[in-house]
């Protein structure tokens, strides 16, 4: 997916372009994330749609829950969710950033090649 640390660096505009997709490919996981969330939260949950993604949205952002839940499919699920959305957090800003930590270390290598 990357270059390799033998090829030269990523002109800037290609890796613009390699940002703008993999910031595409984190809002595609969030959105995929908080429309799962908001039907559970709904479903399960009997929230209203807006109370549901009030919930969705801030276990998903890592706040937390606001509606108390009652029965037992819906307190599984916010439990299984909020373990969910941690990992999604996690790997949405992986996801992000890889290119511009590729990048970073791509020019460090380039760079201690230089001195050799």
């Amino acid at each position: 997916m990357f270059e390799h640390r033998a090829q030269p660096l990523l002109p800037r505009r290609e890796f613009l372009r390699r940002l703008a997709k993999n910031v595409g490919y984190g809002l595609v996981l969030i959105l995929a994330s908080l429309v799962v969330g908001l039907l559970g939260y709904h479903c399960l949950g009997s929230l209203s749609w807006t109370d549901s993604f009030l919930n969705a949205a801030m276990i998903l952002s890592g706040m937390g829950p606001v509606n108390e839940l009652h029965g037992r499919a819906a307190k599984l699920f916010a439990g299984c969710y909020a373990i969910y959305s941690g990992i999604a957090l996690i790997s949405t800003a992986a996801v992000i950033f890889a290119p511009v930590l590729h990048r970073m270390l791509h020019r460090f290598h380039l760079a201690s090649d230089d001195e050799e």
